[in-house]
């Protein structure tokens, strides 16, 4: 595969990301809204919120099997019908006032999710060892288009029809058709696992047991994990905080739109950054952002608090989880990828879940400043799993 080849299907995948991420920022921006308008009860509003990462992890092992049976592209390809069909069914569900069949449609933006979760792995699966950093990167910097096509679709398409917000659901499903269309281009290799001259597999395929156990393992689950559940509670919450504190969606909106940004443009810079200072620096620099953040979050709540602090919190996000996918592809062989990638994917949606059903009673019984003080647990673990990842790697290179 020519060089060209190997970085135009990183370019079709960083568009079918953008694609991807728009339609997820918009259900971001607005499902919090839609659940406490359809909830039976306050508590209960981010619920729909929290099913996408439960539909998620529900969907990572699963679609490593089908990728593996039938190929990324066309593994690809079935994750985009299965946001086709939440757009449909989310919009249905609001027109109805069905708080249980809005829930089953943004599980299935997280099905979707699960499959396009293996964008960045097949991007680096793309192109050489040492760009591997850069093209997960650049993936992921798809979402710089989404920060700013998202919360504006979900501003123009919020109050069309009689029905608020119904008509931003069904902008999933033409987003997703999209979608469909770039990556029938994508020409992605195929496994190269070693083998001999009767077709037998040469490398052994070691336990998933065996590779967990390895601390460049844990370091990059605890890096990716926290980071992103941590990054997940606190953006559930703000649409919610900021109600509360008397601003109007549409701040919510562009508080949502920066946070996005800070997600995601430094991704243009991260996979440089971990190519000139080491994964593990990026890591620890992404958990020092996130205690930065709560510094502006618990110091005040005025406008200005808000987006500098939800700022923060997308740079720190993008540091632990671009540091921690990039660790993880240290820990495999060819043969391996697939089940370590679910697995590693599985947990982290879990440990998302976990917070995103957590965040709505959080918010409700502990407040603003609760919510941001229960997260501190979780950033301190990361701290010490990096840590000892560093030790590890020093000790390895005395011997």
């Amino acid at each position: 595969m020519s060089t060209k080849t190997k970085w135009s299907n990183v370019l079709l995948l960083f568009t079918s990301q953008a694609l991807f991420q728009t339609g997820t920022i918009l259900v971001m921006t607005l499902s919090g809204m839609v659940g406490l308008k359809l909830a039976p009860e306050e508590s209960l509003s981010t619920l729909p919120i929290a099913m996408i990462s439960v539909g998620t992890a529900t969907m990572m092992i699963p679609a490593s099997f089908v990728i593996r049976k039938i190929g990324q592209r066309k593994g690809f390809m079935i994750g985009t019908i299965l946001g086709v069909l939440s757009g449909l069914l989310s919009f249905y569900a609001i027109i109805n006032s069905s708080f249980i069949l809005f829930i089953v449609g943004n599980m299935l933006v997280g099905t979707h999710q699960g499959f396009a979760q293996y964008y960045r792995f097949a991007a680096a699966d793309a192109v050489p060892e040492h760009n591997k950093g850069k093209a997960i990167s650049f993936v992921i910097a798809g979402g710089v288009a989404a920060a700013f096509a998202g919360p504006n679709l979900a501003k123009f398409t919020q109050h069309l029809g009689t029905m608020p917000y119904a008509y931003s659901f069904i902008s999933i499903t033409f987003l997703s058709i999209v979608a469909l269309c770039v990556l029938f281009f994508l020409k992605l290799p195929k496994n190269t696992i070693a083998e001999n001259q009767n077709g037998e597999t040469l490398v052994q395929e070691r336990p998933l047991t065996e590779i967990i156990k390895q601390r460049t393992t844990l370091a990059a689950f605890a890096s990716s994990a926290v980071g992103y559940s941590v990054m997940m509670m606190i953006m559930t919450a703000t649409p919610l905080a900021m109600h509360h504190f008397g601003f109007s969606p549409d701040q919510s909106a562009t508080v949502i739109q920066w946070h996005v940004l800070g997600m995601f443009v430094p991704s243009f810079f991260t996979g440089i950054l971990i190519g000139k200072f080491g994964v593990h620096k990026i890591i620890l620099s992404g958990i020092i952002i996130f205690f930065l953040y709560l510094i502006f979050a618990l110091t005040g709540t005025g406008y200005a608090n808000f987006i500098l602090a939800l700022i923060l919190l997308g740079i720190g996000w993008n540091f632990m989880y671009i540091g921690g996918s990039t660790l993880l592809t240290k820990v495999y062989q060819p043969i391996e990828k697939e089940k370590v990638q679910a697995f590693h994917d599985f947990f982290v949606f879990g440990a998302i879940s976990l917070s995103g059903l957590s965040a709505g009673g959080l918010l409700k019984y502990w407040g603003w400043q609760g919510i941001n003080l229960a997260v501190v647990p979780l950033l301190i673990t990361a701290l010490v799993s990096i840590i000892l990842y560093v030790i590890n790697i020093k000790s390895a290179k005395q011997i």
